[in-house]
């Protein structure tokens, strides 16, 4: 069994990757600004933040695998991209996997189509925080460090306002399309995107890449 180390753990994505991967048996660490107040029965609790440098490097030190679930954006401000340029190298010196959990707005609609977040229908107050996903994902990309890392686009409709039920299944995307089913639904439940996200970090299959998932 791996150390997963989830920064972001008790957000909604976050959330369901440590419940998921503590019920598989790994060992799982949560970090979050504040303490939960009732976190689950075998997690290990660290408090603190992605700007905290002496916090990072300790988790890297423990960890087999870190996931980064936290939010891309601090209001119209890029964040998440801020942190994602260093830690490849942080993860290539350590021998850690790096997972991030990104957005669906840079992913086309279908193939050769335009971007979700181009579309005239996409929420206005989400656009910095898919943007800001967006430059995570270049950063990663174009990073000249041997680490492995991959990164998870969800479908369209992903959030604790969509929570969707358990269903065990999902599909896997490629080449930068959002997944939706035949009717051009895209969605997929926190629950289901967790079992996707801790399948690849049991079973890698993505390397230096991005998938999306969906139903």
């Amino acid at each position: 069994m791996s150390t997963i180390a989830v920064i972001g753990g008790t957000g909604y994505a976050g959330g369901h990757i440590a419940a998921e991967a503590l019920s598989r048996g790994h060992q799982v660490i949560s970090v979050s600004r504040n303490a939960p107040s009732d976190p689950p029965a075998g997690v290990e609790v660290r408090t603190g933040s992605i700007e905290d440098k002496a916090l990072i490097h300790r988790l890297f030190a423990d960890a087999d695998v870190v996931v980064i679930a936290i939010h891309g954006a601090a209001g119209n401000e890029p964040y998440l991209v801020n942190f994602v340029r260093t830690l490849p190298d942080l993860a290539a010196e350590h021998d850690v996997r790096l997972g991030i959990v990104g957005g669906a707005g840079s992913l086309h609609v279908a193939t050769g189509g335009p971007l979700l977040i181009d579309l005239p229908q996409f929420p206005a107050e989400h656009k910095a925080e898919a943007g800001s996903q967006i430059q995570a994902l270049e950063a990663l990309r174009t990073a000249e460090s041997s680490a492995d890392w991959f990164y998870v686009s969800p479908a369209a409709y992903f959030g604790a306002h969509v929570p969707g039920q358990r269903t065990g299944r999902y599909r896997i995307g490629h080449d930068d399309v959002l997944v939706s089913d035949a009717e051009g639904n895209s969605a997929i439940g926190g629950e289901d995107f967790a079992i996707a996200f801790v399948d690849e970090i049991e079973k890698p299959a993505h390397h230096q890449a991005r998938f999306a998932v969906g139903y």
